[in-house]
């Protein structure tokens, strides 16, 4: 071989390592669900008790900001992440409510919590997840079983 065809090679080779490698860090990542899953499955445990609630709106925004980041949605904060993944939720006014809830929880852990403000913040958390595939669907589940 000459020396201009093994420098033509290791060039054309440099580049599709260069592009696959661009590729691989800007096109969103497939989720785990059932990771997502076992997580949630511990979040749903802090609702027992009425003094774990915080903590499960805690654990729960930082789960969904985790999916967001790994489907790659653009923003320096989580809000800016929701943002840019408005499109993909179902109840977007469900998810802010959510987040805002989680917000005034950080702020002040005093914060009296209504039941239904919790549970409301908590679906809203679920369908977001579900919504970017990070939790199983219901509706695919039964896809799965019908067929």
């Amino acid at each position: 071989m000459s020396p201009e065809m093994i420098a033509l090679t290791v060039v054309s080779v440099s580049a599709l390592g260069f592009v696959l490698f661009i590729a691989y860090r800007v096109l969103p990542k497939k989720l785990k669900p059932h990771v997502y899953s076992e997580k949630w499955m511990d979040i749903q445990s802090f609702c027992k008790d009425k003094t774990a609630w915080p903590q499960a709106l805690t654990d729960a925004d930082a789960l969904l900001d985790l999916a967001l980041k790994k489907r790659k949605y653009k923003g320096k904060s989580m809000g800016e992440r929701m943002v840019s993944a408005q499109r993909v939720f179902t109840n977007n006014d469900t998810v802010w409510f959510a987040h805002n809830l989680y917000k005034k929880v950080s702020a002040d852990p005093n914060v009296r919590l209504r039941e239904a403000d919790v549970k409301t913040a908590l679906m809203g958390f679920r369908q977001a997840l579900r919504d970017l595939g990070a939790l199983a669907n219901p509706r695919d589940e039964q896809k799965k079983g019908e067929a």
